[in-house]
């Protein structure tokens, strides 16, 4: 208990951020992603204490986790739009979690990492950056 009172000391805002939003979740029965996507979240108001808890919990984690999936498929949008205009022969072809595989083509692979880096980047502007990593290699795991 002493560790999570010393992180919520130190962070108090983030407290703030959980507290907010189970109240909001109560009141609306739902939360949404920085976009407007929604989660209804009936069971937010159970008077049976364990589904409330996990209710309460889903409450704080969907628009984090909403949120970051609606950027995802943001830049997923944007890089598609961008490697069909400039005629990159490389492909998109999967989405796992916050990252994307692509099939490169090897004398594309500079320019391809330096605009998927630059659109997903940039496809949305937050109060704090975002920021991407791109490796490649013969598959997935080498990638990595």
């Amino acid at each position: 208990q002493k560790i999570i009172d010393d992180y919520f000391a130190g962070f108090p805002s983030i407290l703030s951020f959980i507290e907010d939003t189970k109240s909001a979740a109560r009141e609306t029965g739902y939360v949404e992603t920085l976009f407007g996507r929604r989660r209804y979240i009936p069971e937010i108001n159970s008077k049976n204490g364990t589904i409330r808890a996990l209710a309460e919990r889903n409450a704080v984690n969907a628009p984090i986790q909403g949120t970051s999936a609606d950027i995802i498929k943001l830049a997923m949008i944007a890089v598609d739009k961008e490697l069909n205009d400039r005629g990159f022969k490389s492909k998109m072809v999967l989405q796992i979690h916050d990252e994307l595989v692509f099939d490169a083509i090897p004398e594309e692979i500079d320019e391809l990492k330096a605009m998927v880096v630059e659109k997903m980047e940039n496809v949305v502007k937050l109060s704090v950056p975002l920021t991407v990593e791109c490796n490649y290699g013969k598959n997935w795991l080498e990638a990595h």
